[in-house]
């Protein structure tokens, strides 16, 4: 049924759901509907049952009228009938009436004498005091209604019992039915429309603060994004404004950062750029052969800076818009580590930098291999840049109960206690830090934490041996199977 069509929709489909007006309009009327329905069955039977009650009392009282002039002469059962009585049994303004007495001995005393006997299975009715019962028949071919009393009769010579039925063709009770009928749906429509009108009203009465809610929203201009008053609605439609205000809330926050990382990244670049535009313009001045190879080897290693400064801004807006949780999926963390040793260790050579790796075959943590990936290169790339030609940096992975924790210790100057939660903030970057690569970007870490937080893991900074920097970061352990 239509009423019923969205059932599996609220169950968990995703098919629309259409008008909300239509829907309750359809959970309460069609039940209505069929309680009304339900109820004008019950109310035709009551009545039926009324007017049956009726006309067998009526029948009865004739059969009564007839039984009274039964009597016995001469050791005889007569049946002292009038003309006139017989007239208004033979025909009635709402149908025919036919009547039969027998005797004591079976025989016919007056009346049709073809009337269908009374059946022997027919129970005598426990609503008279009197000896009677009623059945149904055919009778020429048409159904009658009989009623059949047992009157005693008796004189000096003689006692016993005579049968007097009188029977009816169902003309009048079929009437009565028709207008029973038609009289209950009639009153039961005006109930139902009336109900009807009433719950179209309400319905849209109800729905009146959605209304204004819906107009409040989109009359909105684009810039405002504070709350929606909860007092627009109903108490029990204020959860989901309580849901639409946090999700404003969360936007917020969202182009707050968006337009702070946009302010940053501009001021971060806008340095670069200028420094090439000045070393492209003194090129353009020098004719020195020696001189103007020096420029140009500045503006490499200025155009090297402001590539890693743009990947890394690149790595950030990845993290940002790449938080799917239904992308995470098992990942063999010391695979990547052996990778992303593999592609940084030509810079470890080049500094004679011992890079180790200390990891079991298999340790999965549940992730994005790519963000993964990014999380590794950034923490070895930051060790090797700040670790001295000849020191040392070391990949450890050790799977725990329920985590699997990444380190990343090097021999580098370290980062001081009171500076370890200023460095993952974006484009800072530690004095140690400023005095052995004046050209970082003060990302690497920011990167790492925002990394970190997507899945759900920790990071912390801790001395390593001999005072360098150790990294640990610790990551939801998964299962091998599940890959």
């Amino acid at each position: 049924m239509p009423a019923f069509a969205g059932l599996k929709r609220f169950a968990g489909g995703h098919a629309p759901l259409g008008s909300l007006r239509g829907q309750l309009l359809r959970w309460l009327l069609v039940p209505l509907l069929a309680l009304v329905a339900v109820n004008s069955v019950s109310l035709y039977r009551d009545a039926l049952e009324a007017a049956d009650i009726a006309y067998d009392r009526s029948l009865l009282a004739s059969t009564r009228a007839l039984a009274e002039r039964v009597s016995v002469r001469d050791g005889k059962v007569v049946a002292d009938v009038p003309y006139v009585a017989l007239d208004s049994f033979e025909t009635d303004t709402l149908g025919r009436i036919f009547y039969r007495v027998t005797g004591l001995r079976g025989e016919t005393v007056s009346g049709y004498a073809d009337l269908p006997p009374v059946p022997a299975n027919v129970p005598r009715s426990e609503l008279y005091p009197a000896l009677v019962r009623f059945y149904q028949a055919d009778y020429n071919g048409e159904p009658v209604r009989i009623a059949a009393l047992l009157q005693p009769v008796y004189d000096d010579s003689m006692r016993g019992i005579a049968l007097i039925q009188v029977g009816e063709t169902l003309d009048a009770r079929r009437a009565l039915s028709r207008r029973i009928l038609l009289n209950t749906l009639a009153r039961q429509a005006v109930l139902v429309l009336a109900v009807a009108t009433l719950v179209w009203f309400a319905v849209r009465l109800v729905l009146q603060p959605l209304m204004r809610l819906k107009n409040e929203v989109e009359t909105r201009p684009l810039s405002d994004l504070s709350n929606v008053d909860q007092a627009l609605v109903h108490r029990e439609v204020r959860p989901l404004v309580d849901a639409m205000n946090g999700a404003m809330g969360r936007l917020q926050q969202l182009i707050a950062g968006q337009r702070r990382f946009i302010a940053d990244a501009s001021h971060q670049l806008r340095t670069p750029l200028t420094v090439l535009k000045t070393q492209a313009e003194l090129a353009l001045r020098e004719n020195d052969p020696v001189a103007m190879r020096e420029i140009v080897r500045s503006i490499a290693a200025t155009t090297d800076s402001t590539v890693h400064l743009a990947n890394r801004l690149l790595s950030v807006a990845r993290i940002e818009h790449g938080g799917d949780s239904a992308a995470m999926m098992p990942v063999a963390l010391p695979d990547v580590v052996r990778q992303v040793g593999l592609e940084l260790a030509l810079p470890a050579v080049q500094k004679s930098i011992d890079l180790s790796l200390d990891a079991p075959d298999e340790a999965w943590v549940k992730g994005q291999a790519l963000l993964l990936h990014e999380l590794v290169s950034n923490l070895v790339d930051n060790a090797i840049r700040y670790t001295p030609v000849g020191g040392t940096v070391l990949l450890r992975v050790a799977p725990q109960e329920d985590q699997v924790v990444l380190e990343v210790a090097d021999s580098g100057p370290g980062v001081p206690e009171a500076e370890r939660d200023k460095v993952f903030a974006p484009f800072y970057r530690a004095a140690a830090a400023l005095e052995i690569n004046p050209g970082g970007t003060g990302l690497g870490l920011a990167i790492v934490r925002d990394i970190v937080a997507l899945h759900r893991g920790t990071v912390s900074l801790e001395t390593a041996d001999g005072g360098g920097l150790k990294v640990l970061v610790a990551l939801p352990a998964a299962r091998p199977s599940a890959a």
